[in-house]
């Protein structure tokens, strides 16, 4: 009985607890917010593969 008392504020709030409203959400691709993901990634990717190789290079030298 206490449980569906907690319960039901929970399901009627969630409908009005959406992250985001109707429509295609996101900027327009000539909007100056656009931010293009690949160069970062990019660059993440090759500082942990140099990353690695200095760990492994360390390692190997220390046997």
């Amino acid at each position: 009985m206490r449980i569906s008392f907690l319960l039901l504020p929970l399901l009627l709030v969630s409908t009005a607890l959406l992250a985001q409203g109707p429509g295609p959400g996101g900027p327009t691709p000539n909007s100056p917010t656009a931010v293009p993901i690949d160069g970062g990634a990019s660059l993440l990717l090759a500082a942990g593969a140099a990353y690695g190789l200095r760990r492994l290079r360390q390692h190997r030298a220390r046997k």
